[in-house]
């Protein structure tokens, strides 16, 4: 109750703006009480420059209050103060059902700020004080807040688990090492956890090393794309103004074949023009003359007839048709044929052009495709680490051992809905994409399974989404008995020796994909080759025959060969 007397003092001499004891008290005629700074800035900050309001009640006032301190106030809680009476903890400092609680906190708990191994206890801000002022306190380990910390204690010998057994890889009390684990190889946990410290260490130096070759490795090949982008714009650029320019000139020579033509037209036609009214002209002076002459030959006045005819002119003045020059129109089909004379070389030209850089593209990818393995020595240099992706694993595959083992289970795993995940088929593809030559292995359990490479873009669920029935996958099936290839639905049956483990070898670029048998002694046996053109990066996978608990599939660690 008289907790309770406190509480409620402490919230009536509290500032409901900034929740905290009141600051240089003031009251306001509706009876509340603020902090002189806090009802300031509160009412600084409202939009209307005549009214003001209270922030409990809402009551409003007009004009603005000259606020007074109010001494009675400030009195009580100095008062107060000096009793030791503080601001209740904010609401967030309790601790919720997520959090870990103070263990020595009574009524409604704080959280805890620091945990510590050799008290077994977790504690607020207030009581882990000792934990940093008091020498009694000082080889004590403060960790972070800890809901297990009772997992730290022996449940045998209700001692602390300060020993680590190597032999069974546990932590263990002092008790147990002379006891259940006697003649175990039993160190303290402090020894080993710096040993395993080092290690981790060394891990994490390796991985950043890794990380910032592979930082390296990104930017060059970033550089090379800009590059490539660069290049390849450069040259649709230019080739666009050599075009540009071929075809500029080309019209101008068709304008200029064009001009020539009808310049030729002209003259041809005006010349024959000519020709044709000196022709008009004499026929009709000569059909005159053919009249004077029939009018001669029908007078019967012979003096007349015999005084007339003398002056007649002779036929050989006029122009005869043999002078005529009827010229052939060479002039113009020798213009129609060297215009297509020029195309055609043009023509020849433009495909010699891309004849040559067609066999410089497969000089490169002839260069860039590296000849196929002979020995398992020389496909281990092709050696690739493959690990499958949680995300596309089906359900009812549990992912182990760095997420190389997949297993059949008969429950679901816990895995999240996600659209890259398999659904109707036993299946996973691998996180890595196999882009250049590259050698992986899979070792397969009892019940058989599919071995396969497939682009990221196949289906996620039906019959079609099975690794061998589509043409976005690549499968080899495995048996106890036999070999079958799959692709598309169609399945081959394959003849080789049978081997738990198979070796699969990608080159990308080639168009390559083989399948080979590796016995126990590392004897590898072709079993199925694929010559194709791959058009998309390139996924490890594998594929379950049967649905029965504990079928296996690992992705072998070839770089510890």
């Amino acid at each position: 109750m008289a907790q309770q007397g406190a509480q409620l003092d402490r919230k009536n001499i509290s500032c409901s703006i900034c929740l905290d004891l009141l600051r240089d008290p003031v009251s306001l005629n509706c009876g509340h009480n603020y902090c002189m700074d806090c009802i300031k800035t509160h009412w600084d900050g409202e939009d209307c420059e005549q009214t003001y309001s209270c922030p409990q009640c809402r009551h409003t006032f007009s004009p603005r209050p000259v606020l007074v301190k109010s001494t009675m106030l400030a009195v009580l809680v100095e008062e107060l103060k000096k009793t030791g009476l503080q601001a209740a903890p904010a609401d967030h400092c309790y601790a919720g059902p997520a959090d870990v609680a103070c263990d020595f906190c009574t009524g409604r708990k704080l959280k805890a700020l620091k945990s510590c191994l050799v008290c077994m206890v977790s504690y607020c801000e207030k009581h882990l004080q000792p934990h940093y002022e008091s020498p009694a306190f000082k080889k004590h380990k403060l960790v972070e807040p800890s809901k297990d910390l009772q997992e730290n204690l022996c449940c045998l010998h209700d001692e602390v688990k300060k020993m680590f057994c190597r032999t069974d890889q546990q932590c263990i009390c002092y008790l147990c090492s002379v006891d259940e684990h006697k003649g175990h190889d039993t160190v303290s946990a402090a020894a080993e956890r710096n040993e395993r410290q080092r290690e981790l260490d060394g891990s994490r130096l390796n991985i950043q090393q890794t990380i910032q070759d592979r930082e390296k490795n990104l930017k060059v090949l970033q550089d090379e794309v800009d590059d490539i982008n660069g290049s390849a714009d450069k040259a649709v650029e230019q080739s666009e103004k050599t075009f540009a320019e071929l075809i500029r000139l080309i019209r101008k020579t068709s304008s200029a074949v064009k001009q020539q033509v009808k310049s030729k037209q002209e003259t041809e036609v005006s010349r024959v023009k000519d020709l044709q009214e000196k022709l008009e002209q004499e026929i009709t002076e000569l059909k005159r003359k053919d009249t004077e002459l029939k009018t001669l030959s029908l007078t019967e006045d012979q003096n007349h007839f015999l005084t007339d005819f003398p002056s007649l002119p002779p036929l050989s003045d006029y122009t005869h048709s043999s002078s005529i020059d009827i010229r052939p129109l060479r002039y113009f089909e020798d213009v129609t044929a060297a215009v297509s004379q020029a195309r055609d070389k043009l023509q020849d030209a433009l495909k010699q052009t891309w004849t040559d850089l067609s066999l410089e593209e497969t000089q490169v990818d002839d260069l860039l495709s590296q000849p196929e393995p002979k020995t398992r020595a020389d496909f281990l240099k092709y050696a690739t680490e493959i690990t499958l992706d949680p995300n596309t694993a089906n359900n009812h595959l549990l992912l182990s051992e760095g997420n190389r083992i997949a297993t059949v289970i008969r429950e679901k795993t816990s895995y999240s809905s996600y659209k890259h995940r398999f659904n109707s088929n036993l299946q996973a593809l691998s996180k890595e994409s196999l882009t250049g030559p590259c050698y992986v292995e899979v070792e397969w359990g009892e019940y058989g399974v599919h071995v396969a490479v497939a682009y990221k873009s196949i289906s996620r669920a039906g019959d079609e989404s099975g690794f061998g029935q589509n043409d976005k996958s690549w499968a080899l099936r495995c048996n106890t008995h036999s070999y079958d290839f799959c692709f598309n639905k169609v399945q081959s049956r394959v003849s080789g020796p049978l081997s738990s483990r198979v070796g699969v070898y990608l080159d990308h670029s080639a168009g390559l994909l083989s399948f080979y048998s590796v016995s126990e002694t590392n004897t590898m046996t072709l079993l199925h080759r694929v010559q194709t053109t791959f058009t998309q990066p390139l996924y490890a996978g594998v594929r379950f025959n049967s649905w029965s608990a504990g079928s296996t599939a690992e992705f072998i660690k070839l770089k510890d060969i």
